[in-house]
């Protein structure tokens, strides 16, 4: 967590988080904006059950950054960096961007928390963080409150239903348990932005796609956010050099 200064809105919110475990930001996105990404996002998503691993009635965009600059703004948007400042490392990375609608008769998920893929122990901090971005009505995720702090061990009680309204982010720590409940109608679309310490391997490899010709055109914060940046002292090294000098 960085040593800066913060309002009392940011302030409160960081106690929610550690409180809580996740968070919800009201009210970011106007209407107008939110039918706007769904106008240009619903056409790019694929298939439902386009393998065995996916349920047939989930729809994904894959590749968002390399198809698409509707959902640009959301990944550095300020109410979300002023939290994530405070809770990841300089330099810390977006490490998955997907698109998902969720159409009505999805059964639920089971209940689980996205840092898992990290081999290490609980309790500890979180290591990464769930951004989901409700564009429209529907979008339903169940948490356990506090189960961030939880050692190793899976809920046992119910959770708590959690209905974000359309134009809200969403914030879960990484080490929060939740889980999605069936979906009735109608379907959900979500923009779903997940980051990681800078130290940590993404989910997905930003530099090979979009690359750098998509990466030009995003603003500076983001590109770093896709692993143009360093780690100190030096992780991160491209010939011995700052990633950043290939825009150069």
């Amino acid at each position: 967590m960085t040593g800066r200064s913060r309002s009392p809105a940011t302030a409160g919110a960081m106690s929610a988080l550690h409180r809580d475990g996740y968070l919800v930001l009201r009210d970011v996105l106007a209407p107008a904006t939110c039918d706007g990404l769904r106008a240009e996002l619903t056409p790019l998503l694929r298939p439902a059950g386009r393998d065995p691993f996916r349920s047939r009635h989930v729809r994904r965009v894959y590749g968002v950054l390399h198809n698409t600059r509707a959902a640009d703004p959301l990944l550095d948007h300020p109410r979300v960096l002023a939290l994530l400042d405070r809770l990841l490392l300089p330099n810390y990375l977006l490490s998955q961007l997907e698109v998902v609608e969720v159409a009505p008769g999805a059964p639920a998920s089971p209940a689980s928390y996205d840092d898992h893929r990290y081999p290490l122990p609980r309790p500890r901090p979180a290591l990464s963080i769930a951004a989901l971005w409700t564009l429209g009505p529907g979008t339903t995720v169940t948490v356990w409150p506090g189960s961030h702090r939880w050692p190793a061990r899976h809920p046992t009680a119910p959770g708590v239903p959690l209905t974000p309204p359309p134009g809200s982010c969403t914030l879960l720590l990484g080490t929060l348990w939740h889980a999605r409940p069936p979906q009735p109608a109608p379907p959900c679309l979500t923009i779903t932005a997940q980051y990681c310490e800078p130290w940590l391997r993404t989910r997905e490899a930003f530099t090979l796609s979009p690359g750098r010709q998509v990466a030009r055109q995003l603003s500076n914060r983001t590109r770093r956010m896709l692993g143009y940046s360093i780690h100190p002292p030096d992780t991160g090294l491209v010939d011995g050099m700052h990633p950043y000098r290939l825009f150069t």
